[in-house]
């Protein structure tokens, strides 16, 4: 008697961490063209950013961005309305998504990295990546059937994670003691 063929057991989403993508310029060259069509100068301090934001993955917003680039009067220090106009150009430039969240506006790397989507903890403020070839399919169908060309998509699923909700229910438990 054959086997049956078993039941696909992958999950649906993927959660480990995303790979990057193969691109033909590094960030510095694309972001240097970008300036380049636009006629403005790249400088140091844009240079720094850059490599700033893109020798990290983590998503952030422009404040701990600062909080983590040096003092004034320190080498390599970016005054903080030149941090706020060259993420907007790093945006502008296809290096960066920006979204918001919670009130803030958030960046994360869109360079060299796959489209993906996130889970969003509302309690510990934690972002899960993943990626989910259904969502995409939705997506396009229903571009298609609205005859719409899709740019970009940004899903975020809030909720609460699995570590803060363990973490209600032991208080909880503790509660009725």
């Amino acid at each position: 008697m054959p086997d049956s063929p078993s039941p696909k057991t992958e999950p649906m989403a993927k959660t480990e961490p995303l790979a990057s993508v193969s691109v033909s310029m590094t960030p510095l060259a694309r972001y240097e063209e970008f300036l380049q069509s636009r006629g403005l100068r790249n400088t140091n301090q844009k240079k720094y950013l850059l490599e700033q934001v893109f020798n990290r993955h983590e998503h952030f917003d422009a404040d701990q961005l600062i909080d983590q680039l040096p003092s004034k009067g320190s080498p390599n220090y970016v005054s903080r309305p030149t941090v706020y106009r060259t993420l907007r150009e790093f945006v502008d430039a296809g290096l960066l998504h920006r979204f918001e969240l919670d009130g803030r506006s958030m960046y994360e790397l869109n360079y060299g990295y796959p489209e993906h989507d996130h889970l969003y903890c509302s309690k510990c403020r934690k972002l899960i990546e993943f990626t989910c070839e259904e969502i995409v399919k939705i997506r396009d169908e229903v571009a298609r059937a609205h005859r719409f060309r899709v740019r970009d998509h940004r899903f975020i699923i809030q909720g609460v994670c699995d570590e803060c909700a363990k973490k209600r229910s032991l208080g909880r438990r503790q509660d009725r003691v």
